[in-house]
């Protein structure tokens, strides 16, 4: 058994103590992780060497962005693509080994497209478009198992956001975005295993602002997914939701998402 992690935690040295916290509580095998908010050379590794994660791979940059993927099994790092076409730090691959030998595991931050959805008005909507379309090009060419997961910024489902209808113009949730995932879920055949394991249309959130949430108010949007090649999919047993971080002192507005694979 392969347990796999996926976190947007909005600055790994802000919420380093909640990163500890999961990993003992979680026990994850892998955790990637997404807006780390900080350079390569300021990413806290003895603190993930004391719990047991001694592989890493760090793709950051100062202030923004940046995913990095840790571990304790063995992995050497495959790939790292610059879908935004302008060098931000959004994505790293990794070639896992031992008890998970021969899965690529594709970390990724995709962007969130800015407030307003049209690429004339608004440059950022069009890049995350623009985005989307070079993560499919390169889907087409997948020719090993492989696992897709990180912060994509869309809901892709009317039940995966609070109120679909009053989303529709919103940024995340509007048809063009929906659509353009789509293309790059077709790509690859790619399996989504947030809807394997708990079928549309139940209650299935990653996310929430922070000012919802504070109100008590479930207005939540499933922003996070976990995409898996057809044959490493038939192999995934679990997937949970670790909800309750969001209820953690100084949360970051991202939960994890955790997978079991039997490998």
């Amino acid at each position: 058994m392969v347990s796999i992690a996926t976190w947007n935690i909005n600055s790994v040295r802000l919420r380093m103590e909640q990163v500890a916290r999961v990993l003992t509580e979680q026990a994850p095998d892998v955790l990637c992780l997404q807006e780390i908010k900080c350079a390569e050379h300021l990413f806290p590794y003895e603190a993930f060497e004391k719990l047991g994660y001694t592989y890493r791979a760090v793709h950051g940059q100062k202030g923004y962005h940046g995913v990095a993927t840790v571990s304790r099994i063995p992995f050497t790092e495959f790939s790292r693509h610059d879908w935004q076409d302008n060098g931000e730090a959004r994505h790293v691959g990794v070639e896992l080994g031992g008890p998970g030998k021969g899965m690529i595991l594709e970390n990724v931050y995709i962007p969130a497209g800015g407030d307003v959805a049209d690429r004339e008005v608004n440059p950022k909507f069009g890049q995350k478009l623009d985005f989307l379309g070079r993560m499919t090009r390169w889907s087409e060419k997948i020719d090993r198992p492989t696992l897709l997961v990180g912060d994509f910024n869309i809901a892709p489902l009317e039940c995966d956001v609070y109120d679909h209808k009053a989303l529709l113009k919103v940024v995340s949730h509007t048809p063009l975005e929906v659509e353009t995932l789509g293309k790059l879920g077709d790509a690859h055949g790619w399996v989504d295993l947030g809807r394997k394991h708990i079928p549309a249309p139940e209650r299935n959130y990653s996310w929430w602002s922070y000012r919802s949430y504070w109100r008590q108010k479930d207005q939540g949007r499933r922003l996070d997914h976990m995409w898996a090649s057809p044959d490493l999919a038939a192999q995934s047993v679990s997937h949970r939701i670790v909800e309750e971080t969001r209820k953690w002192e100084q949360p970051s507005d991202h939960v994890p998402l955790i997978t079991e694979f039997d490998l």
